[in-house]
């Protein structure tokens, strides 16, 4: 179980980068996106992409972050430009447990730092979350691409130049 928790989440000015977040756990395959603040419009733009291109991932927002960390069983790694290097800290996770990946948005609380059992830094410079956690993915999955999903209306064939896409 790999879930995503985005905290700051502001409707208002974050709607995109919040929905790039979602976008990119559904990609690599995550299990589950939690979100702080309430966002139906989130919600149901995020499923909307779902049911259109495939991929089972629960999505909920409102969710208290607090409570989430708390009850949380498995490991908490939180990406921040302030942890520990990122290679070294790739080399700590136990890949056959649960996992929830911790992305802010404004400013992070400090027990935030505090309840993640690793605080991995991307970059040591202001980055976005939204590659952050691409490049997290995709170290996590040994470099293995985005996921291919059968269930969507939807699939895209890659080819080299224009665009290809199948009914199912």
């Amino acid at each position: 179980m790999i879930t995503v928790l985005r905290i700051g989440h502001r409707p208002d000015r974050d709607k995109r980068i919040t929905t790039h977040v979602a976008l990119v756990a559904r990609a690599f395959g995550v299990d589950e996106i939690l979100i702080d603040k309430k966002d139906s419009e989130l919600e149901r733009t995020f499923l909307g992409v779902c049911e259109r291109f495939g991929g089972k991932v629960n999505i909920k927002t409102g969710v208290k972050w607090r409570e989430a960390l708390k009850n949380w069983k498995g490991q908490i790694v939180h990406l921040t430009m302030y942890g520990e290097k990122f290679d070294a800290a790739m080399d700590e996770f136990d890949r056959d447990g649960d996992l929830m990946i911790v992305l802010g948005s404004e400013k992070v609380p400090r027990e935030v730092y505090e309840m993640a059992d690793i605080n991995v830094s991307v970059g040591n410079q202001p980055h976005s979350e939204v590659a952050a956690l691409a490049v997290f993915l995709y170290k996590y999955f040994d470099g293995r691409p985005f996921k291919n999903f059968e269930d969507g209306q939807v699939r895209i064939i890659p080819n080299k130049k224009g665009k290809t896409v199948v009914e199912n």
